[in-house]
């Protein structure tokens, strides 16, 4: 399941809906705007609300990936979009699996790919772009 919203996430959300009795591992990350990035105070994160379903299609393609790779059918990406303060949850992936190592893996593999197709439609504002 993949939801992009501008509302606050719930981390319990997505990991319920990850959660069954066959499975001996559920992972969750929950990912936050911090403070201080590349040396830079951050004051906030901005999502361009156009580039919306862009984002859909590649947290959908890393939620597909998994399901080959891993064999895992349980993902769910929550991603907050807007203005974000630090702090805010931005991200929370979880991923339900039989076995810990592979659900360790998989939610690895998530967060990785993600940082690497997220700066498409974020812009981080530091003190120094005011």
């Amino acid at each position: 399941m993949i939801e992009i919203t501008q509302n606050p996430i719930l981390p319990e959300a997505a990991i319920n809906g990850v959660r069954k009795n066959a499975y001996g591992a559920v992972i969750a990350y929950v990912g936050t705007v911090r403070d201080i990035s590349h040396g830079k105070k951050v004051l906030c994160l901005e999502h361009q609300d156009s580039l919306k379903e862009l984002a859909r299609k590649e947290l959908e393609r890393i939620a597909g990936e998994i399901q080959v790779k891993w064999s895992l059918d349980d993902v769910v990406i929550f991603h907050r979009i807007g203005k974000l303060r630090v702090g805010e949850i931005l991200l929370v992936v979880a991923i339900g699996a039989p076995h810990r190592q592979e659900a360790f893996e998989a939610c690895q593999y998530a967060v990785d790919q993600f940082k690497q197709v997220a700066p498409r439609w974020t812009t981080e504002v530091t003190a120094e772009d005011r």
